[in-house]
């Protein structure tokens, strides 16, 4: 049964207050560095809003009794934030309500909240082997639920999926340095020379989405395999060591491929499997994040 945009939000929220609260509790309160660099200014007041952390209130300014107030920074309001989200047919893989492409899209909208609730501004590029849709950045929660919900109600027009094309088309629409935030299976790994020039410019984030059947299938004999990108059906002995011994392998090359990337080209990387807590593998991925710019 499709959830409604409603009931989207809420569960969202829901993730977004306990991610909050883990990062908190991992790194002292020290928030604002998951999304942005070092050098923050006091910038403005704000009300106090649900999830706050509580370290950011501004107390002679909360003690004159209009209700209480946080304190802003100048790099809150120009934080520039592109989530790059693939949204191929290869991402189906998966349970009824746990595909690869509902996870990408349950992590996008947790960190699309989490952006704007630290005031930056967050646009939005999904793709397949062309761009499927493009919204561009603004601020504010309003617009955080606009994008929420044009990506859980895209329905892509192409099956196929080109990560380098993607990148190309991100390079060409961002003006300043943002923070990239690409979310696939990676499947298509033809993606080096654009996503390379995309770390030197911006500030890279790889998030890779894997189904556990990917490596390690059910050994059933000899069964059809649907590619869903180009529909082709091919039949494997699914109980045969070469057969899974191979799917396993190609799984890991992908992994070690981003790995040694991120570690190449100073951009951050995690795996997520969808049937993991992906709330618990984001803060680690965080946690990093905060660890080397302290250091830098």
């Amino acid at each position: 049964m499709k959830q409604s945009l409603k009931d989207i939000i809420r569960k969202l929220r829901k993730y977004e207050v306990r991610i909050r609260k883990a990062v908190h509790s991992h790194m002292h309160g020290n928030y604002h560095s998951i999304f942005k660099g070092s050098g923050i200014e006091f910038s403005d007041l704000r009300e106090y809003q649900y999830g706050d952390d509580i370290r950011t209130i501004d107390w002679n300014v909360t003690a004159k009794g209009h209700g209480p107030y946080v304190r802003l920074f100048q790099e809150d309001k120009e934080q520039h934030i592109i989530f790059l989200v693939d949204v191929s047919a290869s991402l189906h893989i998966g349970k009824n309500d746990q595909t690869k492409l509902d996870i990408i899209k349950e992590i996008t909208g947790v960190l699309m909240l989490s952006a704007v609730k630290e005031g930056s501004e967050i646009g939005l590029v999904c793709y397949s082997d062309k761009k499927e849709l493009y919204v561009a950045p603004d601020k504010g929660i309003k617009h955080a639920y606009y994008l929420i919900n044009k990506l859980f109600s895209l329905d892509a027009e192409s099956s196929l999926t080109d990560l380098n094309k993607a990148t190309q088309y991100t390079l060409s629409i961002l003006k300043r340095k943002s923070i990239v935030i690409v979310l696939s299976d990676f499947i298509d790994d033809q993606y080096d020379k654009n996503l390379i020039s995309l770390s030197k410019k911006h500030d890279l984030v790889l998030i890779q989405i894997q189904d556990t059947r990917e490596m390690f299938l059910p050994s059933m004999g000899i069964i059809p395999l649907i590619d869903t990108e180009t529909k082709k059906t091919i039949w494997v002995n699914s109980s045969s060591k070469s057969f899974r011994v191979n799917m396993e392998k190609r799984q890991r090359n992908i992994q070690e491929k981003l790995e040694n990337f991120s570690k190449s080209h100073e951009s951050n990387y995690t795996c997520i499997k969808t049937h993991e807590d992906y709330i618990i593998k984001l803060v680690e991925l965080f946690r990093v994040r905060n660890f080397h710019k302290k250091s830098a």
